[in-house]
């Protein structure tokens, strides 16, 4: 039985277009499918196996490195002469959270606290945390910076409680027991006759209320009702909005928990967040574009707008009363103490600050937080939150500690928490964000280049066909060209 070519071919270019439609249909398609995994897989759900258990464990290992700046002439800084430091450090924490009291409620909010504790981990720090480092007394400078207009009297009492329980105004100590307490009795005596002045009772230590800690009761959207809004905060311990600040603005509680992000973000989206332990919401910018093993990424990072005081950005007056740009006066959340938050080394920060204190060397690589972000989901994949707490010090009198202290900023530590997704946790990410979409996405163009190619082909094929079928007819119905093939033969 002859084969008719024609309709071989015919059918040939059915089937391109049939190839070439498929393709376009996935095309279409795909993404929308996409879509829809994303947003089944972002919303907080504990039928999300994989994505709820992230969420509420956070597997991903954090670590808080920790620096001191080690004061080299307490003594020359007593008299009036400039504070000259050393980094020492880093000595390093892991940080192991987990969400707790999770409560579900019906207008699409989930409720929890999240429990933070630290384990030091010798081998990635640089010395042990018996280590001796001097920086400046907290208790000291910091009570006489809040006593300075106090009562002569009274501040003649507290000089004498100093000197009773022999603080100075400079510290030197172990760093596990600066970090996490030690004993005082300065600590008992102002607890009982100021009280409400310190944090905590019992050990001082600058994060002795850190640790086996909780952040407080966030409520947080789930995205159930609007994807656009999952993670981002409903109310913090029951508040919509704080009191601690001077403006409206800035009392806002903005953004999600700081751990994850709505997906599908543009490099316009910014990162904002809420932070209890910078008592206010912070917000980070779009820098670049980048990949981490093939995923990829938006970096974010701080504005130099994030710490300007209110004459740089009068938006960020109502943090005021305001010191030089680059420093967060925090002292209306810790009790009034003279506290201030910066980038490491005064990065970023008024070139006043740098200069009053030897011994800082600021560089974005090394001292610039960041966050990068996979952009389709919202997944932070590596985190460097980097900051750096600052004691304001200065001659207060009445106080003889504080002899001559030129007035200054002084840094006393900075603390990065890192951590980035890894291991099989990175290689799932990997398969179902990268692999499996750029395989979704070559066989979309593959079916429409196969297809075109397809009836590129069977068209030309048909032609030559066509062509062939004309020559025969012809033939056959013209006798002398018949003969004249034949003679020619």
């Amino acid at each position: 039985m002859a084969i008719n070519k024609t309709k071989v071919a015919v059918g040939f270019i059915v089937a391109g277009a049939l190839t070439v439609v498929s393709g376009l249909f996935f095309l279409i398609v795909g993404p929308m499918v996409m879509k829809d995994q994303v947003i089944k897989n972002t919303v907080i759900d504990p039928k999300n196996e994989m994505s709820y258990t992230m969420w509420k464990d956070v597997p991903v290992p954090f670590f808080m490195s920790v620096y001191f700046f080690n004061v080299l002439n307490p003594e020359e800084v007593l008299v009036g002469e400039k504070p000259m430091v050393e980094q020492r450090g880093p000595f390093v924490y892991r940080k192991r959270i987990q969400k707790d009291n999770i409560t579900f409620h019906a207008n699409g909010t989930v409720s929890y606290r999240e429990y933070r504790r630290f384990f030091f981990e010798p081998s990635m720090s640089s010395g042990n945390e018996s280590e001796v480092v001097t920086i400046p007394n907290m208790l000291v400078l910091g009570a006489a910076v809040m006593m300075e207009n106090a009562p002569f009297t009274l501040r003649l009492t507290m000089s004498a409680a100093f000197k009773v329980f022999k603080e100075g105004a400079f510290l030197t100590k172990p760093v596990g027991e600066l970090m996490w307490g030690y004993d005082s009795g300065l600590v008992d005596f102002l607890n009982s006759y100021l009280p409400g002045m310190l944090p905590s009772t019992g050990k001082f230590g600058l994060f002795a209320e850190f640790n086996n800690s909780n952040t407080g009761l966030f409520t947080i959207h789930t995205g159930q009702d609007d994807i656009r809004k999952v993670h981002k905060v409903d109310s913090w311990n029951g508040l919509t909005k704080l009191s601690n600040w001077n403006s409206p603005q800035c009392n806002m509680i903005n953004g999600t928990a700081g751990q994850m992000w709505p997906p599908f973000m543009t490099r316009e989206s910014t990162l904002p967040f809420y932070s209890p332990d910078a008592c206010r919401s912070l917000e980070l910018v779009y820098q670049r574009d980048g990949a981490m093993k093939g995923i990829p990424l938006y970096r974010y990072v701080a504005p130099k707008t994030l710490f300007a005081n209110g004459s740089d950005y009068p938006p960020n007056e109502g943090f005021c009363p305001c010191r030089q740009s680059g420093l967060l006066n925090v002292s209306s959340c810790r009790h009034n103490s003279p506290v201030f938050i910066s980038h490491p080394h005064f990065f970023n920060a008024d070139p006043v600050l740098l200069d009053s204190v030897q011994g800082l060397r600021p560089t974005e690589d090394e001292h610039g937080l960041f966050i990068d972000i996979h952009p389709l989901t919202g997944v932070p994949l590596n985190v460097s939150i980097r900051l750096q707490l600052n004691l304001y010090m200065k001659k207060v009198s009445g106080i003889t500690e504080t002899k001559k202290i030129s007035e200054v900023v002084m840094p006393m530590i900075w603390f990065e928490e890192s951590g980035y997704i890894d291991g099989p946790i990175l290689s799932t990410f990997h398969t179902n964000l990268v692999v499996l979409p750029t395989v979704m996405e070559a066989m979309q163009y593959g079916f429409i280049a196969l297809g075109l190619a397809t009836i590129l082909i069977a068209s030309l094929v048909h032609h030559r066909v066509k062509v062939s079928d004309k020559e025969r007819a012809k033939r056959a119905h013209d006798p002398q060209m018949e003969g004249k093939c034949v003679i020619n033969n």
